[in-house]
């Protein structure tokens, strides 16, 4: 992890884990060589940076979760807009859609949140 955000291969294997916990590491590790091509190695490597991170837990050979993948991802979208946007998510927002366009769904999506906000 870098800071306190996780790579792109990090993510993968960290969605590997909150899909199946509790999983015992060794089913981690086939799952893991399953999916993502890894060896158990690198398995176990990431899985010791990621439990040193906070984010899982590896006791008696069972992996289980300490940040759910939402609290994970409020966390790292916090971080992102803090140290890119200066903290601002009118300027996140105005980033990410004027490089992508916004469906009905999202525009209602973003609608909805902002009256929460305001209430």
């Amino acid at each position: 992890m870098k800071g306190n955000v996780m790579s792109e291969s990090e993510l993968a294997f960290a969605r590997i884990v909150w899909a199946a916990a509790p999983v015992a590491s060794g089913e981690l590790v086939r799952l893991c060589q399953e999916k993502l091509g890894w060896k158990k190695p690198t398995t176990y490597t990431v899985l010791r940076n990621l439990c040193q991170a906070g984010i899982f837990q590896n006791e008696d050979a069972t992996v289980t979760v300490r940040i759910t993948e939402e609290e994970y991802l409020s966390q790292e979208s916090a971080e992102i807009v803090n140290n890119r946007f200066d903290g601002s998510i009118s300027r996140f927002v105005t980033a990410f859609a004027s490089q992508t366009k916004l469906d009905e769904e999202q525009i209602e999506a973003l609608r909805h949140f902002i009256e929460e906000c305001e209430s």
